[in-house]
């Protein structure tokens, strides 16, 4: 049966189908077109008898081959009109083809070139932690993990964006511009695509951190790309870890389902905000915090030390000189900061410690400790007395920021909040147990404002940013206003304040530049350091969800005259034991006299050598991990 197309359709569409190959096609139309014409007219030579000296029919197709390539060999050309003429018409035939030969190779050339600039080929690393998204993030997390991976072997960090990988590379060598050995490999790709997804090798990864993106909806992004991960090839279901940030805690059962087991979710906003009550209340909390959650000093580490099995949790106090034990890791999987000291440690059971490195997480050995006895001093602890707090701005974390203050301040404290009718509309939580919150509507940036408010009456003050009606650029741009105001504020009236604020974009956090233990800023930066410890070690995100929350043990600063005698010089032995008997971890302290100096980090020293001996004073802290 015919099928109604005629011979030049057919042509044609053979034709157009041979161009959709591209490059390849191409140059297989010019070398057919090349064939035929040098079999052709070698075929003419040979039947007309126009070939000097009687050339054989091989000869001919190479002569015919060689002015096809080569214009500049018919000058040497010797013979009857007829074979002249048809060397003429091959030659210039031959400088057509070959022309657009060699464009065609240009051009695809140029294009594979391009295709490499852009990173599509798979990434052939094992052991490596991959980053999905673009955000400021990524080079806080870059550096981190560049510190984090000092003592590995080859350590390699891969990232894939929507974004061109030159441009990715560039921008990170300009903002982390030393890496030490962690090399970083960037591929341009979409996260949520699964073909893209297997070029990142992600079952033979470490980790996978998932950045939350700069738009309106983040949260239905990092969703979206933890289900690409876990459904799909069988490659990509093998057992993966990877945290992920859920800005809107509606979003969180979601991004569980969607992540499953292999999924850490960190809920930001509720990150920051009992952050922000915990540092706002205890002065110098916030470096410990730092010191806790950044590469550059000591971290938290698990490890097994079946020396220790059969020993109580006291004991194990006393047993390391450069780490800090805070916790157990008991054998079901379940982590207890401060446990009860007569917990008796199985050989099955981890010790968490603060310590320098994970392999510094070492006992001492020592058979004899130096216990000074004689100055251990159990003061009486201060009766707390009530706060007054003042909140400049609103956002929804305000909400969850005033209940944990709640949780936190002794009776009778109040809180005045001062925010922008037109940028928000606060909705005051009802039922805190000793905290009355009063409104006042102001612009937090309007000096006049500020100054009438009478700040020098408040012990703390809290500054928020506009995050719910307002981008982030400008959103941080008014905190800064107010942050500027308030500052100067202070110093005219020779007035110290505790004083948080928060801002979105690490830029801006870097622009306000801190002036003390008491003046924190609350970024994206602190969500950066979590991830990244997150992806190191999946066990610590149950760590911060117990340090971060009211009920358990919390990191406290209590006066050092509650431990040691003060005026004596005693060795961080004996503050442990100390501590130890009202059942408390001591894990480092503060030197009142520096909290000024920022390069002594204000003071604060985590996890001291235990045989360096201090003398403390009445307004020196012990660093704590208590039950209140």
């Amino acid at each position: 049966m015919s099928s109604g197309f005629s011979r030049k359709d057919q042509f044609r569409y053979a034709f157009d189908t041979m161009m959709s190959r591209g490059t390849a096609g191409l140059i297989i139309w010019l070398g057919v077109l090349s064939a035929i014409l040098i079999l052709v007219f070698s075929t003419i030579i040979l039947v007309t008898g126009t070939a000097p000296e009687n050339e054989g029919f091989p000869t001919l197709l190479w002569m015919s081959l060689m002015r096809t390539m080569d214009p500049g060999t018919i000058g040497g050309d010797a013979g009857g009109p007829g074979f002249l003429l048809s060397m003429l018409i091959v030659t210039f035939s031959g400088i057509f083809i070959f022309s657009a030969l060699i464009g065609i190779l240009t051009t695809g050339l140029e294009a594979k070139l391009d295709s490499l600039r852009k990173g599509r080929s798979r990434v052939v690393e094992t052991g490596h932690t991959v980053i999905l998204g673009w955000s400021q993030q990524v080079f806080t997390i870059i550096s981190e993990l560049a510190i984090a991976n000092e003592n590995q072997k080859k350590p390699c960090v891969t990232i894939m964006a929507n974004r061109d990988k030159i441009e990715m590379e560039e921008e990170i060598r300009t903002k982390v511009p030393d890496t030490e050995n962690t090399r970083v490999v960037c591929r341009t790709g979409s996260p949520v695509e699964p073909g893209d997804l297997e070029r990142m090798s992600l079952h033979t990864s470490k980790s996978i951190i998932i950045l939350s993106p700069d738009n309106e909806n983040p949260d239905a992004e990092v969703i979206k790309i933890m289900l690409a991960i876990t459904s799909g090839s069988a490659e990509r279901k093998k057992h993966v870890h990877m945290v992920a940030l859920i800005s809107n805690p509606e979003n969180i059962q979601a991004a569980k389902i969607a992540g499953g087991e292999q999924a850490e979710i960190i809920l930001a906003g509720d990150l920051i905000a009992r952050m922000a009550a915990q540092t706002c209340l205890q002065s110098g909390l916030s470096v410990v915090y730092q010191e806790l959650l950044d590469y550059d000093g000591d971290e938290i580490y698990f490890q097994k030390e079946p020396a220790l099995s059969g020993k109580t949790f006291e004991e194990a106090l006393l047993s390391y000189e450069t780490s800090s034990v805070i916790g157990l890791q008991l054998k079901n999987g379940q982590i207890v900061l401060n446990p009860p000291m007569k917990t008796v440690i199985s050989a099955a059971d981890s010790i968490v410690a603060v310590s320098e490195d994970d392999d510094t997480v070492v006992p001492s050995g020592k058979s004899h400790i130096e216990i000074q006895n004689e100055y251990i001093s159990h003061a009486t602890e201060e009766v707390r007395t009530s706060r007054k707090i003042i909140m400049l701005g609103w956002n929804w974390r305000a909400s969850i920021i005033i209940r944990e203050l709640s949780n936190y301040l002794p009776p009778d404290s109040s809180l005045m909040l001062v925010a922008d009718e037109t940028l928000c509309h606060p909705e005051l939580p009802s039922g805190l147990k000793n905290l009355d919150v009063q409104y006042t509507h102001g612009n937090t940036t309007d000096r006049t404002l500020l100054e009438s408010l009478s700040i020098q009456q408040y012990d703390h003050i809290i500054l928020l940013s506009y995050s719910d009606s307002l981008d982030v650029q400008t959103a941080d741009s008014s905190t800064l206003m107010t942050l500027l105001h308030i500052r100067d504020i202070a110093d005219k009236l020779k007035r110290h304040f505790s004083l948080v604020s928060e801002m979105r974009d690490v830029r801006n956090r870097n622009l306000a530049e801190i002036t003390g233990a008491d003046d924190y800023i609350v970024s994206d930066q602190l969500l950066s350091l979590v991830l990244t410890q997150i992806s190191e070690n999946k066990d610590l995100s149950a760590i911060f969800r117990d340090l971060f929350d009211p009920e358990g043990s919390e990191i406290y600063l209590k006066p050092a005259k509650r431990y040691v005698a003060c005026g004596e010089s005693v060795n961080f032995y004996t503050v442990v034991k100390s501590a130890s008997e009202l059942n408390e971890v001591a894990i480092g302290y503060r030197i009142n006299s520096q909290r000024s100096n920022p390069e002594n980090a204000y003071g604060i020293v985590v996890n001291p050598n235990k045989n360096d001996f201090i003398q403390f004073s009445d307004m020196d802290k012990i660093i704590v991990l208590a039950e209140d």
